[in-house]
């Protein structure tokens, strides 16, 4: 699998549920919902069905999806690809 791309957030963290959207893996709030209650979101290669979770900068999010795995990493807002 290629390198995550990396979504930078403005603050120095965010929850879950909000990052599956901002980096475009879940379409909206119902679909994260969805994805993290089924087990289908790992947070730094574990498995995490907490939507609220909160994440920091160098964390990296996958999401195994119909259509294969997607993943993305949270970067500062300097670190925009």
């Amino acid at each position: 699998m290629s390198s995550p791309d990396i979504v930078p957030i403005s603050d120095d963290e965010i929850r879950l549920g909000q990052f599956l959207k901002l980096a475009g893996l879940a379409e909206s709030g119902a679909e994260a919902r969805e994805l993290v209650a089924e087990g289908e979101v790992s947070v730094n290669g574990e498995v995490d069905t907490r939507r609220g979770r909160r994440l920091v900068v160098g964390d990296v999010v996958r999401v195994d999806l119909p259509q294969g795995a997607a993943h993305a990493q949270v970067g500062s807002a300097g670190t925009a690809d």
